[in-house]
Formats: C-alpha cells, sequence, structure tokens
C-alpha cells in the first residue's frame, strides 16, 4: 500500500473517531436550560477565568446571598401537557399500525407510554432532590466563610428572606437547617429553630417584583408570540428529521412537549436514555439554544426592564453592605450588627439581579447596556455564546456578594466579590475582575440603574413594549432563515470523505 493511500485511511479513521467521541462524550443534563440540576451546573465554569487572590490582610465583613429555589417537580400546568403527550403519543402508534407499517424502528417505550407523574394533581413543589442541594449550599457557605457564621444565631444578625412561594421558602428552611446545623439542641442532628420573613405576594416588590410590574406583564404578554415565532421554523425542522428517523408524523407540538419531558426525566430522573435519545446532540444543542433565546428575550438582556424592574433589591443589596461598612468604621463588635442577608427567591428574581450586576456580558456589551443600547441575540451553534440558562440560572442557582475590609490597602478600605454559582466571576463593570472596590461597584455597576424608579417603570403608561419587539425584529434573527448547522456541516464532511475516497480509489 502506498504512502498517500495509508495517509488518507488514518486521516479518515481520526474523522470518524473525532465524531464518535463527542457523541460519546456528550452529556445531556449539561444542556438543559433552567431545569438544570445545581451539582451539574456548579462546576461548568469559564476556564480562562483567573480569579483574583484575596490578600490575607482582608477581612469578610458581609455577604449578600440571591437565591433561586431547588429542584421543584413539575408545575400543575406541566402536569396536564405531559398527560395529553402520552395520549398523543398513542395515536401516533396507533396510526402507524393502521397503516400497517413497521413499528421496528421505534423506541419501545413510546408504547403505552404514561407520565412518570401521572396521578399528581399539584405541582412546583420543591423535591428531596432540591432539599438536599439546599442544605448542602449552606453547609458549604458556612465553611467557606467561617468569619461571617461564627456568631451566635439572631434573627437580626442572619435575616433570612423569601417569597411566599413553598418552593422558595422551604428551599430557604433547608439551606437555614445545613447553615445552622450542630448549633443546637434539636434531634441528632442539633439542629435549631430560626426565622424566615417574606412579603405578600400581592407587594413583594423586593423579590417577586416581576409579579407586581405591570409593564413587564405587558411587555411578557406582547412578546411571547415573537418568541414562538422564532422558535416554530426550528421545531419544524427537528420534527421533520425526527419523522424521518422513527417513522413517526411529529408535529412541532409535539416535539415542544418531547423535549420538555427530556429535561424533566434527565434531570428530575437522572433518565437519558428515553425522551431525550429521541434527539441527536446537535438537536439539543439547537432546541438548547431556542431555550436560551427564550430567556434572554423574556427575562434577560433583550429589554431592559426585564432586569430594572429589579432595582428594590439591588438597592437593598447596597445599602446592607453601607451598613456594614458604618458599622466597621464606627468600630462595632462582629456579631452586634447584621453579618449576612439571605433571600430565596426565583428564576425571575435571580437573573435579573445578574443583569443588574453586568454578569455574563463582555466589555463592550456593558458599555451598551449603561447607554441603555439593545445587545444582540445569543448567537446560534456552533459559535460560542456566554449566554446559557444552564449556568446562568440552574436550580439552586447563586450570587454571592462578599464585601471585605482591607485596612492595609491605600486605594480603597473595602472590596466587594462576585461569586456565581460559588465561583468567582468576572465583573464587566470592573476591569473583568471578580473583586471590585465597593465605591467603584456602587458608582459605576450599581449607580446607572439606581437612578430608575420601580413605580415609574413599572406602572406608568409607555410604548417600551413596541419599541423592544420592533428592535428584535429589525435584529434579522429569524429561524426560518436558520438551517441546523450539524446539517450543513454533516453535508460538508460528507462531501469531503467522497472526495477522499474518489482519491483514494484513483491512487
Amino acid at each position: 500500500m502506498s504512502f498517500q493511500k495509508l495517509s488518507v485511511l488514518i486521516f479518515l479513521f481520526f474523522i470518524v473517531k473525532i465524531n464518535s467521541n463527542a457523541e460519546e462524550n456528550f452529556d445531556v443534563r449539561q444542556h438543559l436550560c433552567t431545569v438544570t440540576r445545581y451539582h451539574v451546573a456548579k462546576d461548568i465554569s469559564e476556564n480562562s477565568f483567573v480569579p483574583s487572590n484575596i490578600n490575607d490582610q482582608c477581612t469578610p465583613i458581609h455577604l449578600n446571598l440571591v437565591a433561586r429555589h431547588g429542584t421543584r417537580a413539575p408545575t400543575k400546568k406541566k402536569l396536564k401537557q405531559l398527560e395529553a403527550l402520552s395520549t398523543r403519543l398513542q395515536f401516533l402508534l396507533q396510526n402507524v399500525e393502521e397503516e400497517k407499517k413497521s413499528l421496528h424502528n421505534i423506541p419501545a417505550w413510546l408504547s403505552g407510554w404514561k407520565s412518570p407523574w401521572k396521578g399528581k394533581h399539584k405541582g412546583g413543589e420543591l423535591i428531596s432532590e432540591g432539599e438536599a442541594e439546599m442544605y448542602e449550599l449552606g453547609i458549604r457557605i458556612r465553611e467557606k466563610f467561617p468569619e461571617l457564621f461564627k456568631e451566635e444565631y439572631h434573627p437580626d444578625i442572619y435575616p433570612i428572606k423569601t417569597t411566599q412561594i413553598s418552593r422558595a421558602s422551604a428551599s430557604a428552611v433547608a439551606f437555614g437547617m445545613g447553615l445552622f446545623s450542630g448549633r443546637g439542641n434539636l434531634g441528632l442532628g442539633r439542629h435549631r429553630a430560626f426565622a424566615v420573613t417574606s412579603e405578600s405576594r400581592a407587594s413583594d416588590i423586593m423579590l417577586r417584583f416581576h409579579d407586581c410590574c405591570q409593564n413587564y406583564k405587558a411587555f411578557r404578554k406582547s412578546q411571547e408570540p415573537f418568541v414562538d415565532k422564532l422558535n416554530k421554523p426550528l421545531l419544524n425542522e427537528i420534527a421533520q428529521e425526527l419523522a424521518k428517523r422513527w417513522s413517526l408524523n411529529f408535529t412541532t407540538q409535539d416535539i415542544s412537549s418531547l423535549w420538555f419531558l427530556c429535561k424533566q426525566e434527565a434531570s428530575l430522573l437522572n433518565t437519558t436514555d428515553r425522551a431525550c435519545a429521541l434527539f441527536s446532540p446537535s438537536q439539543v444543542d439547537l432546541l438548547e439554544w431556542a431555550d436560551d433565546l427564550e430567556l434572554f428575550i423574556l427575562k434577560g438582556y433583550g429589554n431592559s426592564l426585564n432586569y430594572r424592574m429589579g432595582v428594590p433589591l439591588l438597592e437593598d443589596v447596597i445599602q446592607s453592605m453601607e451598613k456594614a461598612i458604618n458599622a466597621r468604621e464606627e468600630g462595632l463588635v462582629p456579631g452586634s450588627y447584621e453579618m449576612a442577608r439571605l433571600r430565596f427567591a426565583h428564576a425571575e428574581t435571580l437573573l435579573p439581579f445578574s443583569c443588574l450586576i453586568g454578569l455574563f456580558l463582555d466589555g463592550s456589551e456593558f458599555e451598551l447596556i449603561l447607554r441603555e443600547h439593545p445587545l444582540q441575540l445569543p448567537p446560534k451553534p456552533p459559535q460560542k455564546r456566554i449566554w446559557h440558562g444552564s449556568t446562568v440560572v440552574p436550580f439552586a442557582g447563586n450570587n454571592m456578594l462578599v464585601l471585605y475590609s482591607c485596612p492595609d490597602n491605600n486605594s480603597s478600605k473595602y472590596f466587594v466579590q462576585v461569586l456565581h454559582n460559588e465561583h468567582p466571576i468576572r465583573l464587566p463593570g470592573c476591569e473583568n475582575s471578580d473583586v471590585c472596590p465597593f465605591e467603584v461597584f456602587k458608582e459605576r455597576i450599581a449607580a446607572p440603574h439606581l437612578k430608575h424608579d420601580y413605580t415609574a417603570l413599572c406602572n406608568m403608561e409607555s410604548d417600551q413594549t413596541e419599541q423592544t419587539a420592533s428592535r428584535f425584529l429589525l435584529t434579522g434573527y429569524s429561524l426560518s432563515k436558520i438551517t441546523s448547522y450539524t446539517t450543513v456541516v454533516g453535508a460538508i464532511c460528507t462531501l469531503f470523505l467522497a472526495y477522499l475516497f474518489i482519491a483514494f480509489v484513483k491512487f
């Protein structure tokens, strides 16, 4: 065999091997957007980012925590969707039988499939996995910042705030049990009682500002059809691909429901060989991207109102740090003032707060936000993007703002370190560092948002909704023009391999 032939064969072997390894290493559980479990998302980090070294002379004097609730069961509305999917799947299988087509190619689990949550009439509650996530988070935070949590418990020193939604309040309780474990006299775990407070759902502008903001409700209602229009071509393309692959006449609604089932099975049941196995890794990438687009448009940087309505929460965070600084300047001893302010809420709370402090942006995008200019939508695969719902706001996702006192520092005495999902994260508003002088953080990052008033943002008549809708329509993002990138790449690879094969034969 000639050297040229051998080289071509080796090259072909490596191409096949690389593609095979990529699929083998693909874990759908890392691509579930906001349904991603915390233990999966927590350690997905930006490998190139090197956190700052905190000076040994610096002491943490206060901690702000904003956390999403832990893993929950499907909501009542989604339970009904799964029941409808069960009926729909049996209808599709019946059609195949009536047309006397072979069932050989159809996954066996589809026959007689019933929702794993069949018979449940309530939903959305914190499940045992979510309890463990929050309990263990409380333990880890106490171990990471022992100086802050060594004081005797008092509700004024460690206030715990939550919403009136049960999964959030249950998350607060589980977290507190971990945080204060071994500090009391209750049971074998030496637990202790602690206070958890909440505001009325009708007036909670601190943690459920999205529920109280009429302008945001109107904006979201106006944009949901636009998002559906964006997603429909992609769902239609995948429906056609799956119909051809599995010999079932799937509709776009079927694909949407099966993708939802995949996310629930993979996240809550750790099952990836049923609904998720219907989709190829490339299709999962595109479905995840569609979820990320929806999250970006309706809850993230897609419109400034999405996050600016969170100004009461940002103001509360800044004020709590200022109080800690004042207590320090007055010489008050630790334990005589608040050491941590702990909040437990929802994706609709954590996500806007992350946007308010400029996370998941590059430097140029942060400048656009300050000037209230629109951002481009997250790019489609295979282009890389910062915005992934799986890391931005997974179950139990959290932001911590740790205030340090650094007496020996010449430029500033107080610094803020921001951690996302327990890892230091770059702040584009502070030269891409995770540590920022408090005054810089306050003036550069917080102040441009705090000039806005919640009541004015949420209750006045505005044409902001219409302007935002036009903005997206002008960006040129139409999924009807988008062909699955893997289809294109696959076709190119096939043609290239064919060319190599012909060349090989000619040798």
